[in-house]
């Protein structure tokens, strides 16, 4: 390095940019990489370089007393100062307008993940600058958020390359928005429409065999929808959770061959599945490790049997409140199951103390446990 000051010495500060950071990257606690910015104005650029992500207070997970009003010129000011983000959380921010967006056209390239939860006021001409100047974005949260099924389109034919896509309460979207995004965005592995009154499933109908996770809890799923949720062959999590009336062999369509990777399945609340579905179910997707069956008043002696039969690599069972479970088949799910680990099970009235001691003589492998479950599985961006 040549010595601009002319006395034969090298500082620090003759390092050029990359240098410092990757010495900036070096730094372990949050203090030093803070004290690293307040430096001098040369080293808080380099911090500002630095920086990957970007998360206000008022996000959801970032919990505040105070109450933020994100609004245009926030975002401008800050996007100016942090100019290589790949993650963008702008959870909470319900006044922040579609114009909000407009800087991402100078610092959106480098963008992979966006969060737009609860951002009311986004509308399909935000989705559209995201598609325009986000070309790298592999995962998008639009949780609440007033699009349609034109915004949706306009996003999957500009960014194919989108792998997580959050769609939950999102009302106006119907599975023709489902239907492009499944056939546009090969890569597709995790999709969430929980609360989507206008989905029924048929959308996911040809989507690509990466498409490893749905989340449709409190759908409209109607039979031939339930075909297409499974018509990829790579589903390995599925929630179905609290979903309207499908008669009781509406699900059955999960264990035709197709789910046969399945390992988590949530039918909580599911009141109208009856035997042939979870016989189906049992037969059909050998590598189950969790099924959660609370409040499935629907399964009788056959289903319990068919699950102690066939679901030889099931770990976790919830059974919470299924009044139709009976001693009979709690003891064939004690004598099946081999592999069991873990059973949820409170306020089944048709089982006794005796009958709960009996499971524990035989199966003191298996822990029962009384809490019940709500969401199983690991997060939806991890897929």
């Amino acid at each position: 390095m040549e010595d601009p000051s002319g006395d034969g010495r090298t500082y620090i500060m003759h390092l050029p940019d990359d240098c410092l950071c990757h010495i900036f990257q070096g730094l372990r606690g949050c203090s030093d990489r803070v004290s690293f910015g307040l430096t001098c104005h040369r080293w808080l650029k380099i911090q500002n370089l630095c920086r990957r992500s970007l998360e206000f207070q008022c996000s959801f997970s970032q919990p505040s007393q105070t109450t933020l009003n994100i609004n245009s010129y926030h975002l401008y000011r800050l996007l100016t100062r942090f100019q290589h983000l790949e993650f963008l959380s702008l959870c909470g921010c319900t006044e922040l307008p579609d114009s909000g967006l407009n800087q991402l056209q100078y610092y959106g390239s480098k963008l992979q993940t966006i969060i737009l939860d609860c951002c009311f006021r986004i509308t399909d001409n935000g989705l559209s600058q995201i598609g325009a100047w986000c070309p790298s974005i592999t995962s998008i949260s639009l949780y609440r958020c007033n699009v349609t099924d034109a915004g949706l389109e306009i996003l999957a034919n500009a960014c194919s390359t989108l792998m997580h896509v959050n769609l939950s309460y999102c009302l106006q979207i119907s599975d023709c928005g489902l239907k492009v995004l499944s056939q546009r965005c090969s890569q597709l592995g995790a999709v969430k429409i929980s609360c989507c009154s206008g989905i029924t499933g048929v959308g996911f109908r040809g989507c690509s065999a990466t498409l490893a996770y749905i989340d449709a809890e409190s759908c409209n799923l109607r039979p031939e929808g339930i075909t297409g949720i499974v018509s990829g062959g790579g589903l390995e999590i599925l929630n179905v959770s609290s979903i309207n009336w499908l008669g009781q062999g509406g699900l059955a369509a999960i264990g035709t061959g197709y789910a046969s990777r399945l390992k988590i399945l949530n039918f909580r609340m599911c009141r109208s599945v009856g035997d042939a579905a979870i016989m189906a179910i049992a037969k059909g997707c050998p590598l189950l490790k969790e099924w959660n069956l609370a409040i499935c008043h629907g399964v009788g002696f056959s289903g319990w049997e068919s699950i102690g039969l066939n679901c030889n690599n099931l770990v976790k069972l919830h059974v919470n409140r299924c009044r139709n479970l009976c001693p009979r088949g709690l003891d064939a799910i004690r004598d099946g199951c081999r592999r069991l680990l873990v059973l949820y099970m409170n306020q089944n009235p048709r089982i006794s103390t005796y009958s709960i001691e009996l499971f524990k003589l035989y199966r003191g492998d298996v822990e029962i446990k009384e809490e019940e479950i709500i969401c199983v599985g690991p997060d939806w961006k991890d897929h």
